[in-house]
């Protein structure tokens, strides 16, 4: 099946999943859907290598830039108001993809996901 809705554009996909934040947002609600915005805090990201020092710098971060950037591209459905996270419209064309990425974990670079 063709397909030519944007959010299936492997540059799309490529471009959300080039930051750790937004791969570790995609593979928590592949796992377990909807999430809490608070699971995404400092502290869960402890691994990810990042310059961000104060949580603060990753909770804005995280509010005006990463779930935005996701919500846009469908791939989430973000509520502010309740800070409830989903899987969005377009979820299902990046999944295939996360799951490829996350089955061969083990052969990508250290900083994955």
């Amino acid at each position: 099946m063709s397909r030519t809705n944007e959010s299936a554009s492997l540059d799309v996909m490529f471009d959300a999943l080039r930051d750790p934040y937004r791969r570790r947002i995609l593979l928590a609600i592949s796992d377990h859907n909807p999430r809490d915005t608070s699971e995404f805090t400092q502290d869960k990201f402890a691994s990810v290598d990042v310059d961000e020092t104060e949580p603060e710098q990753l909770e804005l971060k995280l509010l005006h830039s990463h779930l935005p950037k996701l919500a846009e591209k469908g791939y989430i459905d973000w509520n502010p108001e309740t800070q409830t996270i989903r899987r969005g419209p377009n979820f299902e064309d990046i999944a295939p993809l996360l799951k490829l990425m996350d089955d061969h974990a083990d052969e990508l670079p250290a900083d994955w996901p």
